[in-house]
């Protein structure tokens, strides 16, 4: 328990000004709680499911994916990629997307589709919201998703996964069945 409700704490405490700059706008703020939300159930489903692989999966996972959008940032802030619709920096890629789409792309990765569409929707649902009130490009939510699922195909595995694969002898053809638990 101590575990959750330092993760709930944690992924909070990041948004917490942004959270308080959106009370003015509905749609800002929803989606700052949406992009809170994802984290939460993310690790939430992972520690109801007593995964222990799927936490620290989900840390590798969105650790990697701040990292890499982090230094993007910073990277692409000075060109014209960097510029927001509004005038700020740090646009290119948009780290509110690429948070969103690797909590999302962590659960579709790990537990399928039942957890990963309605994630999915919600990450695409934050993007738009950052489209429509003018803080990011499209060019820059598509880049952020881009690389958080990117990173997720990487770090992520199936949880009880099934892996069939072809074996090739001089005398025999087979197929090796696989199946985790």
């Amino acid at each position: 328990m101590r575990r959750l409700i330092s993760v709930l704490l944690l992924a909070a405490s990041g948004l917490v000004p942004g959270v308080a700059a959106a009370r003015e706008n509905n749609d800002l703020l929803a989606g700052d709680a949406m992009t809170v939300a994802l984290p939460v159930a993310a690790f939430g489903i992972a520690w109801l499911k007593d995964d222990g692989e799927g936490e620290k999966e989900w840390l590798r996972d969105t650790a990697i994916d701040g990292v890499l959008t982090t230094g993007l940032r910073y990277a692409f802030n000075q060109t014209s990629l960097g510029r927001r619709p509004n005038g700020g920096g740090y646009g290119f890629p948009s780290g509110h997307a690429s948070f969103a789409f690797s909590q999302a792309a962590f659960l579709q990765e790990r537990y399928g589709w039942k957890f990963g569409v309605p994630a999915l929707a919600a990450a695409t649902a934050v993007s738009y919201i950052r489209v429509h009130e003018d803080k990011h490009h499209v060019r820059d939510v598509l880049a952020g998703g881009a690389l958080a699922y990117g990173v997720a195909l990487l770090t992520v595995t199936p949880y009880h996964a099934i892996h069939l694969a072809p074996i090739v002898g001089p005398d025999f053809l087979g197929i090796r069945f696989e199946r985790s638990f």
